[in-house]
């Protein structure tokens, strides 16, 4: 039995290239390609399994491209169960623009999944209920019905598993109505959510208190993009402005920031440590190329620059 089991329903092979300048109409040509295996829940577990985590990534793929992600995963040496589907996995499409910076990105829906590959996918969870986290990551393949994270959700937590969501839209809700123990938003999601303008400090710890004190959450992990990250729990609250890094890129910062804190809750670690081993790994998914996510040692190298304070 794995301490850890991701799930991701629609995953993606994610494809990186660079370009000096994006423009209209004219022919763009680009850099070299470089490829990834991606998808929320498969990322985290890239991230975990370099941490030195007992974890198995659970995924619907199917086709070439859910072979060739496969094939990425399987050279990563990430424990993974795929459950084959007949369409295919989709791609997700990334320009870095060099002149300035900036990332591209283009994400495509992705295969239409039937009853019976969603539900194989439910059957398998449940008979490989991990021992301490379900990390669900990512959005709904189509097909997928609204409820379905909060379905594992609940059969998570009968059998006294901690769920860890980073979800969004309608899917989020129903989960959250289920009650998780670690919920990720960005702020442009807890607008989204609550449908409240939250413009400061204050409205976001009272949107996050919220959540939490009606048992939708137990903690919650606030992205503030550039600006940092907070970290909301029944008791307190605390504001990281992270950490001064040269950026390569932003794709898979999230990703990485909640495999660190999951990786931390695993060692049995505290919140606040857990949101420093956070930090810590966002700002290591920004030193690499397209969706390379963090490496072990910046995790722990960048540990010790992390601050923190109360808020």
């Amino acid at each position: 039995m794995t301490d850890i089991l991701t799930v991701t329903l629609n995953p993606a092979l994610d494809v990186l290239t660079s370009i000096d300048r994006v423009q209209d109409t004219h022919k763009m040509r680009c850099g070299e390609v470089i490829k990834h295996p991606g998808g929320g829940g498969v990322n985290v577990a890239r991230v975990l399994h370099r941490l030195g985590a007992s974890c198995v990534a659970t995924y619907l793929a199917g086709g070439v491209t859910g072979e060739r992600h496969h094939r990425l995963m399987s050279a990563e040496k990430v424990r993974c169960h795929v459950i084959a589907i007949a369409q295919e996995t989709r791609e997700s499409f990334s320009v870095h623009e060099l002149s300035s910076g900036h990332d591209f990105r283009f994400v495509l829906p992705g295969p239409v999944v039937s009853e019976a590959e969603y539900q194989a996918c439910f059957d398998h969870v449940a008979a490989h209920m991990p021992k301490k986290f379900l990390v669900i990551s990512g959005g709904l393949a189509p097909g997928v019905p609204l409820d379905f994270y909060a379905r594992l959700t609940a059969l998570a937590k009968a059998h006294q598993v901690r769920v860890v969501l980073d979800a969004n839209g309608p899917a989020l809700h129903a989960a959250l109505q289920t009650g998780v123990f670690l919920f990720k938003p960005s702020l442009r999601e807890l607008r989204e959510l609550t449908g409240q303008a939250l413009p400061d400090e204050a409205s976001w710890i009272a949107a996050c208190q919220h959540l939490i004190q009606t048992g939708q959450a137990e903690v919650v992990a606030l992205s503030l993009g550039e600006d940092g990250a907070m970290v909301i729990s029944a008791n307190q609250s605390w504001r990281s402005p992270g950490l001064k890094v040269d950026v390569h890129t932003t794709i898979g910062a999230g990703d990485s920031f909640v495999a660190g804190m999951v990786w931390a809750f695993s060692q049995d670690h505290q919140v606040l440590k857990a949101f420093q081993y956070g930090m810590a790994a966002g700002a290591g998914a920004l030193l690499g190329t397209g969706t390379s996510l963090c490496q072990a040692h910046d995790v722990h190298g960048l540990l010790p620059q992390v601050v923190v304070h109360a808020v």
